[in-house]
């Protein structure tokens, strides 16, 4: 049997192996792409129906060192999370425990810092206008949150996670803090960041010109949006070629 295949054996006493596998790649390349803080920001996957069952990453680890058996399964419902051996970071008890207990739709959330979505998120307007056609992918499908409170502890949780109850909405500029993302599974919600921090930084730099922004239309940008909400396997493809790339250079990840 080949190395490759070796590696990708699922490890039978791992439960939502193929799932940890997923997330575990999203945060190494995240951290290849130098979007994350150090050893803050947190990914979540819901694991169960109602999605109050979810995967998250340890507290204080390195996205560059997370590897699929790493990370916790935490229960949203579950008052003593905090309390036991392995407990998360508070804040990402705070804003994905309350994410996954609110919004059922949101089965993987995605935050970080990224540098352009959060210099996007310190402009007085937050918003991200379709000038260009990764921004119109966003175009009525995000949200600002103007009324940052601090540290997303439990109560600033709850807060921000209402924001996302509208389906439509799959991102939430998170005012003078950064950014959520949210989506159906790990390569949908970590495409969407990906191309959410792409578009943040054409605006950011197109403003840097000074010079008059080319804005699409909203009957445009919302027919780009559209079709690039229809548009076949793309997330899929992307995170398959990532694993490709990671089991080449450092298969660790699926461990």
């Amino acid at each position: 049997m080949s190395l490759a295949r070796l590696h990708k054996e699922p490890l039978s006493n791992l439960p939502y192996y193929e799932e940890r596998v997923d997330l575990a790649a999203a945060f190494r390349w995240t951290a290849r792409l130098n979007m994350h803080e150090a050893v803050a920001n947190h990914f979540s996957l819901s694991v169960n129906e109602d999605g109050t069952k979810f995967l998250m990453n340890p507290n204080q680890v390195h996205f560059s060192r997370i590897k699929a058996s790493d990370l916790l399964l935490i229960d949203a419902n579950d008052p003593a999370t905090l309390s036991g051996p392995n407990a998360p970071d508070p804040t990402a008890w705070g804003l994905h425990g309350a994410i996954h207990r609110n919004v059922a739709h949101a089965r993987c959330a995605m935050h970080v810092h990224s540098i352009h979505a959060t210099v996007l998120a310190s402009l007085a307007d937050s918003t991200l206008p379709p000038v260009d056609q990764n921004s119109a992918m966003f175009f009525n499908r995000h949200v600002v949150d103007a009324n940052y409170g601090g540290l997303a502890f439990e109560e600033e949780g709850e807060r921000c996670s209402q924001l996302l109850i509208d389906p439509k909405v799959k991102v939430m500029v998170m005012g003078n803090h950064g950014v959520m993302v949210i989506g159906d599974t790990v390569a949908d919600t970590f495409n969407r960041m990906f191309y959410f921090e792409r578009a943040a930084e054409t605006y950011i730099k197109a403003l840097w010109t000074g010079r008059p922004l080319r804005t699409l239309s909203d009957e445009i940008a919302e027919k780009t949006a559209r079709e690039m909400d229809d548009y076949p396997g793309q997330a899929e493809r992307h995170l398959a070629e990532l694993k490709a790339i990671l089991d080449e250079e450092e298969p660790v990840y699926r461990n």
